[in-house]
């Protein structure tokens, strides 16, 4: 049974139990864009929550995910009262939530964030509800806040009209603009603020609509330092007539976005991160050098900083990838492909399985081309294709080369446990990895040599 056909079988149940049941939220919206949406969030009127919850449990299992204010799940379904909200404190647990089923539409809807998803649909009539008048503002392709007065009491809302905005291409209308501006943004947890992050940067065709809205907003003032280091940051005109290192980045997001749809979702936040963060170097190492901008060493000097922004985000593995240690190997030698290319005569396949030990070489080569395309003008980027055939020539893309020579192999050959079986370990890979030593035997002659020589 698809989704869509659960939830209209939830919504028969609940008609015929006397109640009324909409589709709300996201789901709605994107209906109405044209879009495909996946999330269906229903709201009951009319039947208390004892009632709903036997109703649901006659169709499927049930969990319940909020007991005080009444949300349960029955498959990928959301099923709620409609609620009343009251801040009661800071942060986003800083309220006194209670379903209520005797709620109108229009006070259920004054809960919403913005007027395109405070709108209602009813299936079985086809009717949509709008007390907000949110198709007008789809229309008009504004976000506009459902209620000033209390728009403030959540401040995720802030970063929710960063990603929106930057998802649907919409503007922000004045007063939401305003409301914004106001509100304090220390009270977010790191997991809420990524949460709003992963949208803008893996949902937005063009995250950069959101990272300067975010400017516009105050957001990256108070919560990105980093990226703010960034703006008026200058650059040498002739390799980035676009403007300062602001400027350069956005364009390097957008052109990451453009490269990831065919990777993996871990991955994928891997390269995003590292767009946003691969310049974090460039402040604090930008200096004028015989009439010249220079940057010297901003890879390595990004590292930190880079550090400090996912710290923020609390990022570390995603579906068991280690996502941080492949954003800072991304900041650490995003320029590697283009000095390769440029001495490749001189450059062997040791250097290519050596720097593979450090970042997945493939999501450098997309990062490092983002680079080189988020810029004014015509320049040529073919030096990350060439890296990433050679990569993919020697089958080191997403990994080094595994070690031929296992301590088991070792002990076989008669050494104890201990320090030494470690040194030879290291000292056969290294030769590995230079291409002197090709097969096990090979390996284990050259450990005896090791060995012989202690």
């Amino acid at each position: 049974m698809s989704d869509f056909a659960l939830a209209r079988q939830i919504v028969m149940a609940v008609r015929d139990a006397g109640g009324r049941a909409l589709i709300v939220g996201g789901w709605v919206r994107d209906r109405l864009m044209g879009l495909e949406s996946t999330d269906i969030d229903l709201e009951v009127y009319g039947l208390k929550a004892e009632p709903l919850r036997a109703l649901l449990a006659g169709i499927g299992r049930v969990e319940t995910v909020g007991e005080k204010f009444t949300v349960y799940k029955i498959g990928p379904i959301d099923v709620a009262l409609p609620r009343r909200e009251s801040k009661t404190g800071r942060g986003h647990r800083g309220f006194t939530i209670t379903g209520d089923p005797k709620l109108s539409i229009e006070e259920a809807a004054r809960r919403r964030d913005f007027t395109i998803n405070a709108i209602a649909w009813d299936p079985l009539t086809d009717e949509y509800l709008d007390p907000c008048d949110g198709q007008t503002d789809l229309a008009r392709l504004v976000l506009r806040a459902v209620d000033p007065s209390t728009f403030g009491d959540d401040s995720l809302r802030v970063l929710r009209a960063v990603q929106f905005a930057a998802r649907f291409t919409f503007e922000v209308d004045e007063a939401t603009k305003m409301l914004c501006r106001g509100i304090e943004l220390d009270d977010l947890p790191a997991e809420r603020i990524w949460g709003e992050v992963e949208k803008l940067v893996l949902k937005a065709r063009r995250p950069s609509i959101g990272f300067e809205i975010a400017r516009e907003l105050g957001v990256i003032d108070r919560l990105f330092p980093e990226l703010a280091a960034l703006i008026d940051c200058s650059q040498e005109p002739e390799w980035h007539p676009e403007g300062d290192v602001w400027v350069h980045t956005l364009l390097v997001i957008d052109q990451a976005r453009k490269s990831i749809d065919d990777l993996p979702y871990a991955q994928q936040v891997a390269i995003m991160l590292g767009a946003v963060c691969h310049d974090f170097g460039k402040p604090a190492t930008t200096e004028v050098i015989d009439g010249r901008l220079r940057s010297y060493n901003h890879e390595e000097a990004g590292v930190a900083p880079a550090t400090a922004f996912l710290d923020r985000l609390n990022i570390h593995s995603l579906n068991s990838y280690d996502v941080r240690s492949q954003v800072l190997g991304l900041v650490a030698n995003h320029l590697k492909p283009g000095m390769w290319h440029a001495a490749r005569d001189g450059v062997g396949d040791g250097a290519f399985r050596r720097l593979a030990r450090k970042v997945d070489l493939e999501l450098l080569a997309r990062l490092a081309k983002a680079d080189c395309l988020g810029r004014a003008g015509t320049f040529d980027c073919s030096a990350m294709d060439w890296f990433l055939e050679r990569a993919r020539a020697l089958g080191v893309e997403h990994e080094p080369p595994k070690p031929l020579l296992l301590g088991r192999h070792l002990l076989k050959l008669g050494m104890t446990p201990g320090p030494l079986i470690g040194q030879v370990l290291s000292q056969v890979y290294e030769r590995q990895l230079d291409g002197a030593v090709a097969t096990l035997d090979e390996a284990r002659a050259l450990a005896k040599q090791f060995i012989d020589t202690e």
